[in-house]
């Protein structure tokens, strides 16, 4: 879970300086380095959210989506009361 939560503030953090760099002054070096740290991130949360046991199809889902999905997913594990840390043999 801890890992998680990582993989989500990096994703989102990554997000807002794209976006930021896009609407002001479209540095090409900032958008090279934080490119694939976002995408990389994206994944990580994507892949961590499927090895979780004990996580429903919807919130498999949830982590899909782009930028805030990182952010779901622990709000929903929370809500359905899957016990964190929990790892089946």
């Amino acid at each position: 879970m801890r890992a998680l939560r990582i993989a989500s503030g990096v994703e989102l953090l990554s997000l807002a300086v794209l976006l930021v760099n896009l609407v002001t002054v479209h540095a090409k070096p900032v958008t090279s380095l934080t490119g694939p740290v976002h995408g990389t991130a994206y994944l990580v949360v994507i892949a961590v959210t499927a090895l979780l046991p004990g996580v429903d199809a919807g919130t498999r889902w949830r982590s899909a989506v782009p930028g805030v999905g990182g952010l779901l997913v622990p709000r929903r594990i929370r809500s359905a009361g899957t016990p964190e840390g929990h790892r089946e043999s």
